[in-house]
């Protein structure tokens, strides 16, 4: 059975998660890499009986220090913290990234939070990791404050497919290309997004093909095209198959990205209602059609490769 997660939007937390196992990072996407840190926290866990914490920030600092970079992430915050539910965590810090704590030194971040304030025993950190003002703290500096702040970093070699280092990076960039399967594969799950039913212009149900249309946000810009898809409510209880477009619609002069979702085997009003949409497949690069004849017999190619997706 899966315990509840404790979630917290500071540092002031409970004297029983005091004194834990702590996973410190952005965890977008919370891939393979990362869920070989859960399973490595797990094992301590079971050796040590203390409880696993995750501190993670939103936004992600790179999003907040360059405004401009809207179309980025992997996962929202919503589905990250399903994610680390899913992988037994006792409690969630999620930390307000904004200028104050851009601002901190980096000793104060280890004496004051994770030392004083979370009295961490064991810390689970990437390569990569950079904390405080400018990015001055690092790995090195974690393993230099063991001694006096009693904790031990815990900074497992980064994980490996194919002589490849699996990292967010490289997902976005998978993503970015259409490199769905490779993608997927890293994730270890299909790569999803969520988001709510909006009201469009109705051209898909003009055309034959009723469509749910659901803003991109903050979620990285996929390759533009045609897609499988599995769509749930939000409960999750039940799936249905069916086709998205990603894209700006050239055949009708769109000029805002959007994601339109076509079911399978479904009748009834979403309109308001939050998804979640999982790309399984990419089936072809969007392209301007002559005409709406000519795009409704491309949809239905499209539409016979989707349904054959398992």
């Amino acid at each position: 059975m899966v315990n509840k997660v404790k979630l917290y939007k500071n540092f002031n937390i409970i004297n029983n998660h005091k004194k834990s196992i702590l996973l410190i990072g952005n965890f977008d996407g919370v891939h393979l890499g990362h869920q070989k840190l859960f399973k490595l926290a797990k094992k301590f866990k079971k050796n040590t009986k203390l409880k696993i914490g995750v501190v993670t920030f939103d936004p992600i600092p790179k999003m907040f220090f360059n405004k401009k970079l809207k179309n980025y992430k992997i996962s929202n915050l919503s589905q990250k913290i399903k994610f680390f539910h899913e992988h037994n965590v006792d409690f969630v810090i999620v930390k307000k990234f904004d200028k104050k704590f851009s601002k901190i030194k980096c000793q104060n971040f280890v004496d004051q939070i994770l030392y004083k304030k979370l009295k961490a025993k064991f810390i689970f950190v990437s390569d990569n990791f950079r904390f405080g003002n400018k990015r001055e703290g690092n790995v090195k500096f974690l393993k230099y404050k063991e001694k006096d702040c009693n904790f031990k970093i815990i900074n497992p070699k980064p994980l490996k497919k194919n002589n490849t280092i699996i990292s967010s990076t490289l997902i976005r960039k998978l993503i970015f290309n259409g490199n769905l399967k490779t993608a997927n594969n890293y994730l270890n799950r299909n790569w999803s997004i969520e988001g709510v039913v909006q009201k469009g212009r109705m051209m898909g149900r003009k055309i034959g093909f009723p469509t749910c249309n659901i803003e991109l946000g903050d979620y990285i810009k996929a390759k533009l095209g045609v897609y499988a898809v599995k769509v749930y409510r939000e409960n999750k209880k039940n799936c249905f198959k069916g086709i998205a477009n990603l894209g700006y619609r050239p055949t009708f002069n769109q000029r805002r990205i959007l994601l339109e979702v076509n079911l399978f085997n479904f009748s009834g009003n979403l309109y308001n209602k939050k998804l979640i949409v999982e790309f399984t497949k990419f089936i072809r690069k969007e392209k301007k059609f002559d005409g709406i004849n000519q795009l409704r017999k491309q949809i239905a190619l499209d539409l016979k490769i989707a349904k054959k997706v398992k």
